[in-house]
């Protein structure tokens, strides 16, 4: 395996998941974040940007949140890159940040868009059969693309190469639903029963995993996920129809 040098913006908890194997694996990692998180075994930390970019890296990912991203990507200092570079990004959500890397980022630079669909709960015992996705936006440098693919597809990953608009398409029926049944059923404060049935205990574990994520997410995965709009249209008008039904079926009861 070829040994890249990474520099990681955003070191928060799911950014440290993916560095903990990237290490395992013999990369040479750096970081910075708006918080302190020097000290972490592996990592060389930058508390400033500048000192940050000036280094020589391979690959910068982005690991910052949806909410954040815009500022921090236009607040990166690309004009001190020292040579052009791959710039990736992980977030949930996919056609928001290809849209500002391609603004932002230098146009000798390399872009690759990824959704690695596992984070530290679902991926703590390995990558194995994980669905990595991502879209070869902008490669030129076809060797370096390959070898940071390769950091997930070496542990196993099911690699799945996606445009950007159909992830989004397909993460807001998946990913956005879930977040928001499961924010509903926070909201009804549901809770185990001495009579649970399986598909009860499986409503409650929704609830829980999705409460495990920050608001800040799932606000994200709304507001930047264009068809994350009308899937909660669908959700409410299915609601409504549903409850139509059971009304009619009353009332035909009752005659």
């Amino acid at each position: 395996m070829v040994t890249l040098k990474i520099g990681i913006i955003g070191f928060g908890p799911f950014a440290q998941f993916l560095a903990k194997t990237m290490i395992k694996q013999g990369h040479l990692l750096t970081a910075t974040s708006r918080s302190d998180y020097s000290g972490h075994h592996g990592v060389n930390f930058f508390r400033n940007m500048e000192e940050f970019m000036e280094l020589e890296h391979d690959v910068i990912l982005i690991c910052t949140s949806i909410i954040s991203a815009s500022e921090v990507i236009k607040s990166i200092p690309f004009h001190l890159l020292k040579r052009p570079t791959l710039f990736a990004d992980v977030l949930s959500v996919k056609e928001y940040p290809r849209q500002l890397l391609l603004q932002e980022v230098p146009e000798d630079s390399d872009l690759v868009c990824t959704h690695p669909m596992f984070g530290p709960e679902s991926g703590r015992d390995g990558w194995r059969d994980l669905t990595f996705m991502y879209e070869r936006v902008r490669v030129r440098d076809e060797a370096l693309c390959s070898s940071f693919l390769n950091i997930f597809a070496s542990e196993g990953c099911k690699m799945l190469e996606m445009s950007c608009e159909e992830h989004d398409r397909l993460a807001a029926q998946s990913q956005f639903l879930t977040h928001t049944i499961g924010r509903v059923l926070s909201e009804m404060e549901i809770t185990n029963t001495p009579i649970d049935t399986k598909g009860f205990e499986k409503l409650v574990q929704v609830k829980e995993s999705t409460v495990r994520d920050s608001f800040d997410l799932y606000s994200g995965l709304f507001i930047h996920n264009r068809f994350a709009k009308q899937q909660l249209k669908n959700l409410e008008s299915a609601i409504q129809r549903v409850k139509e039904t059971l009304e009619t079926r009353m009332k035909n009861s009752d005659q």
